[in-house]
């Protein structure tokens, strides 16, 4: 059966963070059980994890081409779990996929967090005398856990992440196929084109988005999440509310825009979108004695983007409370209910060194890192406060309450907006003259201003080449078409400070906007 995820995403840790993931050059059953049951605990709610057969690791990374197995070692292994599984206790059955990779066969086995924990394992599986323990990840890590670990995993007994669990008051037909393959798509899963051949509930087992007995099966409560059309049918309050205050919060003036509904990579993405149509601004500061000016925006794109995916991300869905966006002339307030883990100080929101104990939407992350909406664990903060700083803009703040009852960032509007000391957008055109226009209308190729015309908001270059211009996202087509925009600074990338990010994407610049205008007109 396929991988729900994409083989080299997993291979690079694109899609699933580097601790959650075991390369193993060959079978080695000892070792491999004890991180089986360590990802089954999932002491962290971090999703559990992923152990590759087949593959050395270098360096912290599969060493390519890989070195695979043959195919009586792959039978060989297969037969011998049947027999392994049932030392869980309780039991506790991984997932086994065959992949192809670099015309090598490998073995992968995901051992999601389990719904029965804690689990133990005997130390060594293949003793004649076995000694059952529990283990659980450390960082990269599956070790035993200790006298003070044990207890704590053992009062996690049956508390299941409210999105992993089954929801009793919905049914399969409340899960959209359209939106699961549109999702399988996106992601470049194999699965996409088994989901022509099987039904909607082997592809749902599959994804491990059901639960239940074959007679009534039950999907958890992420698959309404991500592929219904209307979760909050299902969660109230499941959306998003934004209100503008052009004279200040407590001023009776204020617009209140429709609010945003949907799946939540949907209320994500509509949400950005709003924001940057009503509320993005770039400005360029004229530096003395220098030929190059500084662009800088009044909120850089990537910290809203960190703010607003965190918010839909670690809100509480069983708090009947929506996601608020508070906007006024100097800042944006985005406030989601339910607060950080309590293993979180007030002082390392501030610092922005921040290691949670929990996470409360395990299988909701690891989704939302598949289409890139996310970078992945204890990375939000981090990120929106680099990117701030890498603009110039004021540091934010992050508040919660002794309770964590709820969790709201502030971002506040880079000053040169606020005291008029750059230039203006509209004096944009001005540094553009006609015959800087010419000159590089001249040098362009039509695949140019498509590329320029798709990134009018901020997409991947894979997105831009492929659906904008209609080429393959190779090297070649990034040295001809892509990089010359960058060099003449009709194009620019959302995150300056690492190039190769995930999350990096490509916008267009005012000075090539006012190219584009100028084309129109003629």
């Amino acid at each position: 059966m396929p991988l729900h995820i994409n083989i080299e995403d997993l291979l690079h840790h694109r899609s699933v963070e580097s601790d959650r993931i075991e390369f193993k050059e060959g079978w080695n059953p000892d070792a491999i059980y004890r991180s089986i049951c360590a990802f089954a605990n999932d002491f962290e709610n971090t999703g559990g994890g992923y152990i590759i057969v087949g593959i050395i690791e270098e360096d912290g990374v599969a060493k390519r081409p890989v070195k695979g197995l043959s195919v009586t070692e792959i039978a060989e292994i297969q037969r011998k779990m049947i027999g392994f599984n049932n030392l869980i206790r309780p039991l506790y059955s991984p997932k086994v996929f065959l992949e192809e990779v670099d015309g090598q066969q490998i073995l992968v086995i995901w051992a999601p967090g389990g719904s029965n924990r804690p689990y133990e394992v005997p130390e060594q599986i293949t003793a004649n005398q076995k000694r059952h323990f529990y283990y659980v990840r450390r960082y990269a890590n599956s070790v035993k856990a200790d006298q003070e670990t044990q207890q704590e995993l053992i009062s996690l007994a049956n508390q299941v992440p409210f999105d992993d669990r089954p929801n009793t008051h919905a049914s399969l037909d409340d899960v959209s196929m359209v939106l699961v393959q549109d999702h399988l798509r996106k992601v470049e899963s194999r699965l996409f084109e088994w989901t022509e051949q099987r039904s909607k509930a082997e592809v749902l087992e599959q994804m491990l988005l059901v639960e239940g007995p074959a007679e009534h099966r039950f999907p958890r409560n992420v698959a309404l999440m991500m592929f219904n059309e209307h979760p909050e049918k299902f969660f109230p309050a499941s959306w998003v509310d934004v209100v503008y205050f052009p004279k200040g919060e407590g001023h009776s003036e204020f617009t209140e825009f429709p609010k945003i509904t949907g799946p939540v990579p949907d209320m994500i993405r509509k949400t950005l979108d709003l924001l940057q149509t009503n509320f993005l601004r770039e400005k360029v500061i004229k530096q003395p004695g220098k030929a190059e000016a500084v662009r800088v925006w009044n909120y850089p794109y990537a910290a809203l983007e960190e703010a607003v995916a965190n918010a839909l991300y670690h809100r509480d869905y069983l708090v009947r409370e929506q996601v608020e966006i508070r906007m006024t002339p100097d800042s944006i307030v985005i406030l989601n209910y339910g607060g950080p883990d309590r293993s979180i100080r007030q002082e390392d929101l501030n610092s922005g060194r921040i290691r949670p104990r929990r996470y409360r939407n395990r299988r909701l992350g690891d989704f939302l890192k598949e289409l890139d909406l996310t970078e992945g664990r204890a990375t939000g903060i981090p990120t929106i406060k680099r990117v701030l700083e890498n603009n110039g803009s004021p540091a934010p703040t992050f508040r919660t309450d002794e309770d964590r009852t709820f969790f709201e960032v502030e971002l506040f509007c880079h000053p040169a907006f606020i005291e008029d000391s750059l230039v203006d957008n509209d004096q944009v055109s001005d540094q553009v003259s006609d015959q800087v226009e010419e000159e590089l209308a001249r040098e362009l190729e039509p695949e140019h201003m498509k590329i320029l015309s798709y990134a009018l908001k901020p997409a991947k270059r894979k997105d831009i080449l492929e659906k904008g211009v209609g080429l393959a996202n190779h090297t070649d087509n990034v040295r001809r078409y892509v990089n010359p925009l960058l060099e003449k600074g009709l194009l620019d990338q959302t995150i300056k400070d690492r190039p190769s990010s995930p999350l990096q994407q490509y916008i267009t610049t005012e000075k090539g906007r006012e190219l584009l205008k100028q084309q129109l007109k003629q």
